[in-house]
């Protein structure tokens, strides 16, 4: 790679790491570790190399690279998530929008030279500051719609320029500009032509491939010791008591209720369902209550228990199903201790729509009293406490959301109509004039969507 400290951004394929540099404010390396996440790496090289081709900082769309894409996702990302264009670009556009920006966490990337820590929040997060954590974020811009969504590298955010970010591949580091993202991919069409089958992508070493093969193996065997040394502290030294377990606040993960109403397109109030049964459980201090983002990336997904605590983090799991039939509704609920797999209870919960709030609370209480969690004063008041009791109301604001949580300038538009909706019905409805400022708020990011243009097109 080129070492240079002037340089604000050193994207390097033959580590996949990449090293940012904001002088006075913020230095830090990142590994893209695994195939699936060294795809990312490439994905961002391939846009800082579009935006370099064409020799301004822009957002690129991606429905023109999809050869380029597939052929990443099928060596470097070793067919880790499926290649269908359907598949891969939605996948893209949320991984763009959610994942990569997200320093304090890291879901796509390890952040070298740092360990990860426990804090106030849920889960481990990396040590940064909100402006260290910023301005990694606002790198990363996301527009456009389902038919032409567009991704920038905005490195101007920093002070930066295209000729600050260096991308490096191969034997001869000091070749600067696009060059090396060429030969980085002719070097993927070469394997994938000589084998006839998708590889990973490796590094030609001049050691040669029987050195390496020893020194890898050598690494296999310290790494095994290690892993058996870590074990043998953890058991007899590290490891807490059932007391120390105990004393800990249990953890939790709401994971998206499934719709089973005969409508598919009740499938919003059967999110809206999830979404309040978060909210309400995050109200309770004495519960570690996972975000909605990191619960939902398993919305449609069929996935054992005992992963989702593992990779979440967490104790429990609360799954779900909801079934809407005109004015009647049904609420199923399962609580599972995720390192057993076992079910600490399961109900039933029937009423009609007037009574969906009432249905919701039980839900709480059952889980509150399953997992002997104390509530502290004023915790039952706020956890029964509604912004409306208007049922239409509230149902016109589900509908709102789930186009909300779409972000593109059609959706946005969709979703004020429907929070209008429902002041009309409950003018007091606090949430949905919050919702409103909202989406004028991330609207106002496509550059004509400002009060009235939303409404009217223009």
């Amino acid at each position: 790679m080129v070492n240079k400290r002037n340089n604000f951004i050193e994207i390097d394929l033959n580590q996949f790491k990449l090293h940012l540099h904001v002088k006075h404010r913020m230095e830090v390396s990142l590994h893209f570790d695994s195939p699936s996440r060294r795809f990312y790496l490439c994905l961002i090289a391939l846009v800082v190399y579009e935006m370099k081709r064409l020799g301004k900082i822009t957002s690129i769309p991606l429905e023109d690279q999809y050869e380029t894409l597939t052929l990443l996702n099928e060596t470097v990302g070793a067919g880790a998530g499926s290649s269908m264009k359907k598949a891969l670009l939605p996948r893209i556009y949320r991984k763009w929008k959610d994942a990569l920006p997200d320093l304090e966490h890291a879901p796509l990337f390890r952040v070298l030279g740092r360990a990860k820590e426990y804090g106030d929040a849920i889960g481990k997060t990396y040590p940064f500051t909100d402006e260290e954590k910023d301005a990694w974020a606002n790198l990363f811009e996301y527009k456009g719609s389902h038919g032409n969504t567009r991704l920038r590298f905005s490195v101007d955010r920093l002070g930066a320029t295209l000729d600050d970010v260096v991308i490096g591949f191969g034997e001869e580091p000091d070749i600067p500009g696009q060059y090396p993202w060429e030969r980085f991919l002719e070097g993927l069409k070469r394997k994938v032509e000589e084998h006839d089958q998708p590889l990973e992508v490796d590094r030609v070493s001049p050691l040669g491939r029987r050195a390496w093969t020893r020194l890898w193996t050598l690494y296999a065997v310290i790494g095994l010791l290690m892993v058996i040394a870590i074990v043998l502290v953890w058991h007899f030294y590290l490891r807490p008591t059932k007391s120390q377990l105990e004393s800990h606040r249990p953890s939790i993960a709401v994971l998206p209720f499934v719709n089973l109403s005969e409508d598919p397109e009740h499938k919003y109030f059967a999110d809206g369902i999830t979404d309040d049964l978060i909210t309400d459980l995050s109200k309770i201090s004495g519960l570690f209550v996972i975000a909605r983002n990191s619960a939902f990336q398993y919305k449609g997904k069929s996935v054992a228990v005992k992963r989702v605590g593992r990779e979440l983090g967490v104790r429990y799991i609360l799954e779900g199903s909801v079934r809407r039939s005109g004015n009647r509704v049904r609420i199923n609920a399962q609580l599972t201790d995720a390192s057993t797999g076992g079910h600490l209870w399961a109900e039933r919960y029937d009423g009609i729509m007037d009574e969906v709030f009432s249905l919701q609370d039980k839900v709480t209480r059952k889980i509150v009293a399953a997992l002997a969690v104390k509530l502290m004063p004023g915790e039952e008041t706020r956890i029964a406490s509604k912004d409306t009791n208007n049922i239409e109301s509230y149902d016109r604001f589900l509908k709102g959301w789930e186009h909300y949580l779409r972000e593109t300038p059609e959706d946005y538009s969709e979703a004020i109509g429907y929070f209008e909706q429902a002041l009309q019905l409950d003018p007091t409805y606090s949430r949905a004039y919050a919702a409103i400022a909202l989406t004028y708020w991330r609207g106002s990011g496509f550059g004509t969507m400002w009060p009235g243009s939303l409404l009217t097109g223009t």
